[in-house]
């Protein structure tokens, strides 16, 4: 295998993962304001709602991390990773758009044969 493209898919994994825990937890800023003066209780402001396309790497830190560690795109060939997500697709629940994502993903930095 050949180690950039290891240390190009570990940092990738390592950055998702940091995003999708941090939209996981919840990480977005509450506006609140409050008259300290009077005593009033702080009020929330409401916030708008940006819904954002997740990417195919996206989708794999979330979803198969849910019950295995994650592995290296270039583990396994482009062919293998197809049949791997056409099983994962089935025993994960996944919507046909997401496996395409993720598959297209991992496929992107597949090893070679």
């Amino acid at each position: 295998m050949n180690k950039s493209k290891q240390l190009k898919s570990l940092i990738r994994a390592v950055v998702v993962a940091s995003i999708v825990t941090a939209m996981m937890c919840g990480l977005t800023p509450v506006l609140w304001s409050a008259d300290t003066s009077t005593g009033a209780k702080p009020e929330v402001k409401a916030e708008k709602k940006v819904t954002k396309k997740l990417t195919g790497a996206e989708l794999y830190a979330i979803n198969c991390n849910r019950c295995h560690a994650e592995r290296y795109a270039t583990e396994f060939t482009a062919a293998q990773w197809k049949t791997i997500m056409t099983h994962m697709r089935v025993r994960a629940n996944l919507p046909a758009a997401q496996a395409k994502l993720i598959l297209k993903y991992l496929q992107e930095d597949a090893g070679t044969p």
